[in-house]
């Protein structure tokens, strides 16, 4: 092994010769929308993205399913496995088989191997004072789905652009050039821990803290909006019971733009720690990557592993 679950690493990591390390992770979801095809591929997405956010390409997946068979047709399952296929073909992997049972909530996942070159590995932790992070996906994800769920969508946007950054695979290492990818220090992927719980995994060993501008973080359109409704999924609640005692603020900061960093994420975008030297090129090459919202979010400085926002991150 050469990584340990001590920081929240993204898979699990091994040394199989000098120059290549391998990557297991597994991951699924319950119905994010109501067309199947969709759901597969943002649970595709979602499964796919610990490999990339580890620095490294997948190379096989199988389908993890659970399907109400006596209540639901086949057919939905159908297109809920080709969705996720279509995914994992885009990846440049296989799709080989899987596992199923019978269950009265619906599930769908993959198990992924990959592998990353030992001199690429990107983790968790890694951050050096004087970083930048940079953020590839807007947020929101959270609160459009529940919203989806309750039928209180008027503006189709939200969804819509939801929907699509969620089927986005988070796949950097394939699309960026190597040379720009080597100033990467740190990454990883932004999920149902929220934006501040995968933030603060990244200080785990309290020795930086993370200048966070709210102002800067790209939302998705209407969030806001259905926030103030009310309309925040229960893992957004526990993010911000679990977190908020490591997050300084202002009073003054609205709490509903506050919540967007604890807002669960389905299929986030990636964050990473980056040599500041190279940021203006990495946004620039994540731009024309089709990764458009990609944003410099935040810089890392000497502390003890707290997240302090500010209005917005200075010299931007």
């Amino acid at each position: 092994m050469i990584t340990s679950w001590s920081s929240g690493e993204d898979a699990a990591l091994w040394r199989i010769d000098e120059n290549r390390a391998g990557i297991l992770t597994l991951d699924f979801v319950t119905p994010i929308v109501d067309d199947p095809f969709q759901w597969g591929q943002i649970a595709a997405a979602n499964s796919l993205s610990d490999v990339f956010a580890m620095g490294g390409k997948p190379f096989i997946a199988l389908n993890i399913v659970g399907f109400p068979v006596k209540t639901l047709p086949l057919e939905v399952l159908e297109r809920v496995i080709s969705g996720g296929n279509d995914k994992v073909r885009e990846a440049g992997a296989f799709l080989m088989g899987g596992h199923s049972v019978e269950d009265e909530e619906p599930k769908y996942g993959l198990a992924v191997y990959g592998e990353v070159r030992l001199d690429r590995i990107w983790k968790v932790t890694g951050a050096t004072a004087g970083d930048h992070l940079i953020l590839t996906k807007p947020v929101g994800t959270g609160v459009i789905s529940t919203a989806i769920k309750a039928d209180m969508v008027e503006d189709p946007q939200g969804p819509e652009e939801s929907i699509k950054w969620m089927s986005t695979l988070n796949d950097l290492p394939l699309r960026i050039n190597d040379d720009i990818l080597a100033h990467v220090h740190a990454c990883t992927d932004v999920t149902g821990f929220g934006l501040a719980g995968h933030s603060l995994d990244m200080l785990s060993l309290k020795d930086l803290d993370l200048i966070l501008g709210l102002g800067d973080i790209p939302l998705l359109p209407g969030a806001i909006d259905l926030a103030d409704m009310g309309l925040l999924p229960a893992g957004t609640y526990n993010n911000r019971i679990q977190y908020e005692g490591r997050v300084e603020r202002k009073d003054n900061f609205p709490e509903t733009l506050v919540d967007m960093i604890f807002d669960a994420q389905t299929s986030g975008g990636l964050i990473l720690a980056v040599d500041p030297s190279i940021t203006p090129t990495m946004l620039k090459s994540l731009h024309q990557a089709g990764f458009e919202r990609t944003t410099l979010i935040g810089s890392f400085t000497k502390g003890e592993g707290r997240i302090k926002l500010v209005d917005h991150v200075t010299g931007r």
